[in-house]
């Protein structure tokens, strides 16, 4: 094997050297539990504080808004079932194309008595917030859009529709795992109330995540025992964790915006690679309002894991949809919800780009992948037709 290529940034990140020499002491020296009052309790606890400041910096956000959790899923869950249960009863509005946390804590939530609306999606993958109009109810007491979908990178107009769930007070969650740390944005500018996002997509450990809650928004704890994060999620902090989200989060601070220029002219170079030798080829996505290193496209007629499984054993790492669903012979629900038709889709593969990524790699990608479709469409002809 002559080179190895990771173009899967999407599903999960390497951990940044800055990040990993940050969270070392608090492994050994500083192992305290931030709840005790003696010093090894407040090192500990001094750690916690100055993650949870550089985080808030970054979303233009007071600390104390700020809630740890263990993961993206955590989070998502928290602030649909926190808004839920702190009403009793009611609407929500999300769309057909949310990660699963989201998806299934809704259809969840429909088991108890709550009533749900999936708006759809067009062409590109965009949610039309005249239809997160249309769709609202007197009843409506939730709203929840992702920024940009993992898959193909659309960034939904998060703006406008917080516009619409400001104007009439309906709390508004944000899915904005796979943007933040890549896209420039103020919750308050934009109008979130609440905003999930997660620690291993820029460069941080697994096993840590936040939840943004907006003062005043009304919620109900949904993890219960002591008195952690201002009693909104108990458990005793993962300190290590949350030491090295603060120091992942200020190096995405200080990197995002050369990186942001940087992941787009590769991510275009792929895209222009790949066109100009594989024929019947198609970018899944919208064409300019993409994450920066996200490409998914798609190859008629070909199914992709086995696309995956020939880049695989050249050394490269891609995509057959969203990693959480990966395994599975069904198409992608997000392009299913776009219209895509079923020999697309089928073919359908993710790249997504990262701090690593160079030239040189994306060339031998676009060298690697001709080849493979061709032998693949020459024994599978049923779907080029």
């Amino acid at each position: 094997m002559s080179r190895r290529v990771y173009l899967d940034h999407n599903a999960s990140t390497p951990v940044h050297p800055e990040v990993v020499a940050e969270m070392l002491p608090y492994f050994g020296e500083r192992f305290g539990n931030p709840s005790s009052v003696h010093g090894f309790g407040r090192e500990a606890r001094a750690g916690v504080d100055t993650a949870r400041e550089r985080v808030a910096r970054f979303l233009g956000a007071a600390p104390d808004e700020v809630v740890f959790t263990s993961g993206g899923t955590e989070s998502d869950n928290m602030a649909l079932k926190g808004i839920a249960f702190a009403r009793g009863r009611g609407h929500f509005i999300t769309s057909k194309i949310e990660h699963h946390a989201v998806l299934r804590a809704a259809q969840w939530l429909e088991t108890q008595g709550f009533a749900v609306t999936y708006v759809g999606v067009d062409g590109h993958g965009m949610v039309d917030p005249d239809e997160v109009e249309r769709a609202l109810r007197p009843d409506t007491i939730g709203i929840s859009i992702m920024h940009a979908n993992s898959e193909i990178g659309t960034i939904q107009p998060i703006a406008a529709i917080g516009r619409l769930a400001r104007e009439r007070g309906i709390p508004f969650h944000v899915d904005a795992v796979q943007t933040f740390g890549k896209l420039e944005f103020d919750v308050d500018a934009v109008g979130i109330d609440l905003l999930s996002f997660s620690s291993h997509k820029i460069y941080g450990p697994k096993g840590i995540a936040g939840l943004y809650i907006r003062k005043g928004t009304k919620m109900v704890s949904v993890q219960h025992g002591g008195e952690h994060e201002r009693r909104r999620r108990a458990g005793t902090e993962n300190v290590p964790g949350i030491v090295g989200f603060g120091k992942a989060v200020e190096i995405r601070g200080r990197d995002m915006k050369d990186e942001h220029a940087r992941l787009t002219a590769l991510r275009d170079r792929l895209w222009d690679g790949i066109r100009a030798r594989v024929p019947e080829v198609r970018l899944n996505g919208h064409p300019t309002e993409r994450l920066p290193g996200t490409a998914n496209l798609g190859y008629r007629g070909v199914e992709s894991e086995s696309i995956v499984l020939g880049l695989d054993l050249k050394g490269i790492g891609v995509s057959a949809g969203s990693a959480c669903t990966s395994g599975s012979v069904e198409p992608s629900y997000v392009l299913v919800a776009m219209g895509v038709p079923l020999e697309w889709a089928m073919g359908a593969v993710r790249h997504s780009l990262g701090r690593s990524t160079t030239a040189e790699d994306i060339d031998y990608v676009v060298e690697s992948v001709e080849p493979i479709v061709r032998k693949l469409r020459a024994v599978m002809p049923v779907g080029a037709a």
